[in-house]
């Protein structure tokens, strides 16, 4: 069996980027950055209706503008649209300016059509269907253990609540996109993609072309949280337009296409009862959950959810649960993965309904979850965390801190899996010792090809610098996509692997039985005039799957204003072998800005008399800025044993929980939705003052 290294020089340690000099000197070269020779630009005309027959598209006055290459139809004939935005026509021309001529000169007929965009519409059996064959509201799937009206009948306590996420929305700092470029009948796309293979695989049935003909690369991309894995419309509209127009085209996303067509986070509508005996030992568990994921909740069968279900009841250990999840179809863009699926919904409903019943049975929160948490890591965690931030000396009752602004901390728990396999790498050394590693994986800024110097370097016997890494193509090995945590746990073994052949082969071709460090170029030079090229593949033992991780916060909030600071957020966080410290903090404080957003800014408005998105841009849809961010204090529990296991997914779970949970312990009033903004904190306070 494979095992890592005891003692290591790099892995585990705090390595410089090897990406970074790239990065801050602007010399990295993302999508938007390549620009072949004869370069084009391109756009796409979407939809200005939330529902219409497409009756008549009419591209002769486009192809007249100065500087039109070719234009494209999304589809031929007559068609349906269903939300604001979709994708009707593309066009590629010498200049951006012309492209927007291009498409203000398209001419479309339409039958508009009655639509609904929001979900306490659309639930409503009056309301227009988005989808002709389905009701916006599918049947509810059901999912139930053990005798729940018996359980919560017996519980010595129950408490109630109403909890709702909104839908968030997929604002990468690089929109999606693609530039794509046709030679000879073969297709090169550099793709801002977390999957190239997966946009290559999607490009060749789009196009109906063989796969060996298409070329991916991504040697650089600015974030990506589960929306770019394929191709998408503008991906193929992008090498249609390449291939019409004889010539490379860029087309890249503006940031209102970006709110529209490419995914977002589904919204959350949560009934919950949780029943617990006097102990605090929980019973029973309650769910009526519904929720939104755009057009793409049509067609939902029972059970199906229509891609808004989660995980319930979340983490905690309860013997009698009823869980119905329902999807509320709307006219507009479908969702798409977005970083850990599902699980901050579930957190939210949880983990309130929790602090409330903490509450109600006079209860530490902390030993509330520690008695109900099955994760024996995860109970480690919070003892941890609950020491280190202080949690014994913070904590108070709810609305006893004195003053306007009052402080409040809250805390909350998360679980993912980040396991890993499928990849295959290969390394190639060269005669004077130059070896390079090639993966067809891609990194998405979260530090992959660090991980991958920081393995080789230390089963080598090198240092980082020594190891050129390459990914990014898809003409190297190939591997999966990076998503659901699952990039370091597939591409590390596969890199370990590689090297460890690469040592057996270097062995019997020199005749040295250590060929590592000091010794490496002289063993190298027994290779003659030919590299030694040597493949490698993912084995079982050096990665596993599934981690906890906690998270306390700590908050004040202007009773006043409405306003809330985050002061300090301390994570507790568990991820078997950290292979490089670095990276992995970043990719925590990462999820946990994300988090920040989620809690108190990130929310999709949609006007109900046009359809549209009213917060379409960072001026009007705010994600965190540098004065938004507290102090992150963060706990990484290094467990070699466990293998490498994904970061990037349960860190970003449970932060809008323990801040939700902060306010509340401040005001003593919850704000049952996200994001807690300063209108609902000081509606909430005036109902309170109100019922006093």
């Amino acid at each position: 069996m494979p095992t890592w290294p005891k003692e290591s020089k790099f892995i585990s340690k705090n390595i410089r980027r090897i990406d970074g000099p790239a990065k801050v000197t602007g010399s990295a070269k993302y999508t938007s950055d390549v620009q072949p020779e004869g370069c084009l630009y391109g756009m796409i005309l979407r939809s200005r209706w939330p529902a219409a027959r497409i009756t008549r598209i009419n591209l002769d006055k486009a192809r007249q503008v100065a500087g039109f290459r070719a234009a494209v139809l999304v589809r031929e004939g007559e068609r349906r649209v269903r939300y604001y935005g979709e994708e009707l026509a593309a066009v590629a021309c010498a200049t951006k300016q012309a492209c927007q001529d291009a498409l203000r000169a398209i001419e479309v007929e339409a039958v508009p059509l009655p639509f609904v965009v929001r979900e306490e519409d659309a639930i409503r059996t009056d309301s227009p269907r988005v989808w002709d064959d389905s009701p916006n509201l599918s049947k509810a799937g059901l999912r139930e253990r053990g005798d729940v009206t018996k359980a919560l009948a017996d519980s010595a306590v129950v408490v109630e609540g109403f909890f709702s996420t909104p839908v968030q929305v997929h604002h990468p700092l690089e929109t999606h996109g693609n530039t794509a470029s046709w030679t000879d009948e073969e297709l090169t796309v550099w793709s801002s993609t977390q999957g190239i293979f997966s946009v290559r695989d999607g490009l060749a049935g789009n196009l109906n072309l063989e796969q060996n003909k298409i070329r991916v690369i991504s040697e650089y991309m600015g974030g990506g949280f589960g929306a770019k894995f394929g191709p998408g419309v503008e991906g193929a509209l992008a090498a249609r337009l390449s291939r019409a127009a004889k010539a490379p085209v860029k087309l890249m996303l503006t940031r209102f296409d970006q709110s529209l067509a490419v995914g977002n986070r589904p919204s959350s509508y949560q009934k919950i009862k949780l029943g617990a005996a006097a102990d605090g030992k929980l019973l029973a568990f309650e769910l009526d959950a519904y929720g939104t994921a755009g057009i793409g909740s049509g067609g939902s069968t029972e059970g199906g959810g229509g891609g808004a279900e989660f995980p319930a009841p979340y983490i905690y250990q309860i013997p009698n649960i009823r869980v119905s999840h329902r999807g509320v179809t709307v006219n507009a863009g479908s969702a798409r993965a977005f970083r850990a699926p599902g699980h901050p919904q579930a957190s939210f409903g949880m983990e309130s309904i929790l602090d409330e019943l903490a509450v109600k049975l006079n209860i530490d929160p902390v030993e509330l979850r520690i008695l109900n948490d099955p994760f024996e890591i995860r109970r480690k965690e919070y003892q941890l965390g609950a020491e280190r931030f202080g949690w014994k000396e913070k904590y108070r009752k709810p609305g006893s801190s004195p003053g306007s602004i009052k402080t409040g901390v809250g805390c909350a728990g998360a679980m993912w899996g980040g396991g890993g396999g499928g990849t295959q790498a290969e390394a190639q050394v060269n005669p004077d010792g130059a070896i390079e590693i090639r993966c067809g994986t891609q990194d998405l800024g979260t530090g992959t090809k660090t991980v991958i110097a920081a393995i080789g370097a230390d089963l080598l016997g090198l240092t980082p610098d020594q190891i050129a890494v390459r990914i990014g193509d898809t003409r190297f090995p190939p591997s999966g996509g990076s998503g659901g945590s699952t990039t370091a746990a597939s591409v590390s073994p596969a890199v370990h692997n590689t090297c460890q052949r690469v040592l057996e082969e270097l062995q019997k071709v020199s005749g040295m039985s250590d060929v590592r460090g000091e010794n490496w170029k002289s063993a190298c030079k027994k290779l003659g005039v030919n590299p030694l090229v040597v493949p490698g593949k993912w084995v079982e033992g050096l990665s596993s799957s599934g981690v906890g991780g906690v998270q306390f916060a700590e908050v004040e909030v202007d009773t006043q204003t409405g306003f809330v600071k985050v002061k300090k957020i301390t994570c507790v966080q568990d991820c078997g072998l950290v292979v490089s410290r670095l990276t992995c903090e970043s990719q925590v404080n990462g999820g946990i800005i994300m988090g920040i957003g989620y809690a108190l800014y990130e929310e999709r408005v949609m006007d109900r008399a046009s359809g549209m998105l009213l917060n379409p841009n960072f001026e009007t849809y705010k994600l965190p800025g540098l004065a938004d961010v507290p102090e992150i204090d963060i706990v990484l529990l290094d467990m070699p044993e466990r293998g490498v296991i994904g970061i990037g997914e349960p860190v970003t779970i449970p932060t809008a929980s323990a801040i939700a949970n902060a306010v509340a312990n401040a005001l003593g009033v919850r704000i049952g939705s996200l994001p807690v903004t300063p209108a609902k904190i000081l509606a909430a306070l005036d109902k309170s003052k109100a019922t006093a």
